[in-house]
């Protein structure tokens, strides 16, 4: 059973992994995505991310059931922060689990490359010398995914 969620509160990683596994599984992995003091060499002191909710969350359910469809498993749990984000806040978690290390690898690696490219998010960088800049958004160089053997 999947859990995707788009929220404002700050996300407790712990809590993500709650919603994955099971007797059968041999892997939990857990991915967590924070906040940088820094991009493009200047110092960053937070972010804003904005989104329209309803389809922010329809494309990150998208994303995960395409990640159940290739990597044979159902247990993955996907939580996204918008809102303002200090240094050091979580901004996204992605947790998996499978029978085998491979499959939950394969699909949290899947699940956050899509994320990049296509849920509906942008993000304001407030930089320490007081400018702020909206980032352009960056396809992820290619990487091999491949399904499970």
């Amino acid at each position: 059973m999947s859990f995707v969620a788009i929220v404002r509160q700050p996300i407790n990683p712990s809590d993500i992994l709650q919603h994955v596994g099971s007797e059968e599984d041999g892997a939990n992995i857990l991915f967590v995505g924070v906040v940088r003091n820094h991009n493009d060499g200047f110092p960053v002191k937070g972010v804003r991310y904005e989104a329209y909710e309803k389809m922010a969350k329809s494309v990150l359910e998208e994303i995960v059931m395409e990640a159940r469809s290739q990597f044979g498993t159902d247990r993955i749990a996907t939580t996204y922060r918008i809102g303002n984000l200090v240094i050091g806040d979580v901004s996204v978690a992605v947790a998996v689990s499978s029978h085998h290390r491979e499959q939950s690898f394969l699909a949290s690696r899947f699940i956050m490359e899509e994320i990049k490219k296509r849920l509906p998010v942008w993000k304001k960088e407030f930089y320490v010398d007081g400018r702020e800049d909206w980032t352009e958004g960056l396809t992820p160089p290619s990487v091999l995914v491949t399904e499970p053997k």
